[in-house]
This record gives C-alpha cells, structure tokens and sequence, in this order.
C-alpha cells in the first residue's frame, strides 16, 4: 500500500473546511431572487468549488489519475467540463453541431496529460466554453422555453449543469485529498 498523504486543510476556524468563511468565495449573505438567479447562484459556486481544489497544484499533480483502471483526473476533469459545456451549447440550436473539443470519447480524459501546455489550455478551454454556454443560455430568461431540436427546456439544461458540475466537485474532493491531503466542504 502507498503511503497516503496527511489530512490537512488550511481553514483555521473549523479543521474539517477547505478555508475559513471569511475566505470562501462561495460564502454569499445575499440570498438570490428568483428561480434563475438560484440556479446561476449554485452553479456559480460549484464552479468556483471546482477551481478551487485544483489550485495549486503542478500540472503533473492535476494530470494523477485516481486508481486504475479509471482514467478520472483534476485535469480530466477540467476537460471533460469545457466538453460537456459546449454539448449542451449543442442542445439550444437546431443548426449544425459544434465539434469535440478533444475528440473521440473519453479523449477529454485520455488527454490530460503532465503537460503545462495542456493544463492552460484546459482553463481557457473551460472558460471560453462557460462564457459560450452562458452567452447561449441567457437568450432564453424563460426557464420553461424550449430549445434546439429535441425541445429541452432551458430549466432542465440549467439543473443538469449544477448536477453535472456538483458530482464532479464531489470526484474533485478525493481526486485533491489522495494528491495533497488537502480536504473541505
């Protein structure tokens, strides 16, 4: 068995929380009005949750896959979001399709590699995407419409995104332990 790094976080108020509430980006005393602005509230933080358990780390840190055979990553991860974000960008037309980023399936994963080069174009990739999306999504304020050829309502893309994105934080949470030990909420 490989000796696993020791817990450790750096909040100092509560020791089971990746930073102390002062310093938590996601910590917002405002309460969101409206259904909409809910939903863009959770998915701005699980976004932001996202980024931050992969702060930093080298990029042959963020590149460690999880235990074989997965090929799950921070990396991967990073990836495979900026993927997903421009699939449902796909779901709001019913024009031509945008292409992979990365190619075949699974390649969004295949190609987070120890590589700085890699690791920068994934954060641009996955910002250009959310911007992309965002853009998308903000022409329809009604949550009921529906879009692109199969009809989705924009309410059901917007929960999917904050599911989507709240599972891969909860795989970002033990993908950062096992590296670092770094733990939180």
């Amino acid at each position: 068995m490989s000796e696993q790094p020791a817990r450790w976080t750096q909040a100092t108020v509560y020791p089971d929380m990746w930073a102390d509430p002062d310093d938590d980006l996601r910590n917002n005393e405002d309460s969101p009005e409206g259904e909409l602005a809910t939903l863009l509230d959770f998915l701005t933080n699980y976004r932001i949750t996202l980024r931050m358990k992969c702060e930093g780390l080298e990029a042959e840190q963020l590149a460690r896959r999880s235990i074989p055979p997965s090929t799950m990553s921070l990396l991967g991860l990073l990836r495979h979001l900026a993927e997903v974000e421009r699939d449902w960008r796909n779901w709001t037309t019913d024009g031509d399709q945008l292409p992979k980023l990365y190619g075949a399936k699974d390649a969004d994963f295949h190609g987070a590699v120890a590589d700085q080069a890699v690791v920068d174009a994934a954060y641009a990739d996955l910002e250009r995407e959310q911007a992309a999306t965002d853009a998308a999504l903000a022409e329809h304020p009604d949550l009921s419409a529906r879009v692109g050829k199969d009809g989705i309502a924009i309410r059901e893309l917007m929960v999917h995104r904050i599911d989507e994105y709240a599972r891969h934080s909860g795989h970002a949470d033990l993908l950062r332990e096992c590296i670092d030990g770094r733990v939180g909420q």
